[in-house]
């Protein structure tokens, strides 16, 4: 019973080495190692957060036979990456580029870090510094009659 539950398993971990089918890869082992390159980069449209090369849905079948499309037309990667992003824009690439209109995803992280911990920081002294506040006299004997 181990013996089939394991053999489960390391098919179940292979699953997506076979998302790139035999039919779709290149003769040429370096534009297929390009290709593979530029797919690990680009996001499947249906799967949102997997890359193409990773995803067995169609369209990320369809893209990947783009992509080596592009490149047997003798594209440089860049070139297939733009192609790309101008088809379907910036969200098909899965790391965003760094520019003006992408500033804010890049800077609100750390950010909202820095804020959070001040707020933490504010906190904890606000905390300390109502807890060393000295007893009035009533508070100071109400305590005393709990005490007996």
């Amino acid at each position: 019973m181990r013996a089939i539950l394991a053999l489960v398993m390391l098919l179940l971990l292979s699953v997506p080495a076979l998302a790139v089918r035999p039919d779709e890869m290149l003769a040429d082992p370096g534009l297929e190692a390009r290709a593979r390159t530029i797919s690990e980069g680009l996001r499947c449209l249906v799967c949102q957060n997997q890359s193409i090369d990773d995803s067995d849905a169609d369209l990320a079948h369809d893209l990947r036979v783009l992509v080596r499309e592009r490149l047997t037309a003798g594209d440089s990667d860049d070139q297939v990456r733009a192609f790309l992003v101008a088809r379907y824009g910036e969200y098909v690439l899965l790391n965003p580029v760094m520019a003006p209109h992408t500033l804010l995803l890049w800077v609100a992280a750390p950010v909202v870090l820095v804020i959070g911990g001040i707020a933490v920081v504010m906190g904890a002294r606000r905390k300390r510094a109502a807890g060393q506040a000295a007893l009035t006299e009533d508070e100071a004997k109400a305590i005393e009659e709990l005490e007996r």
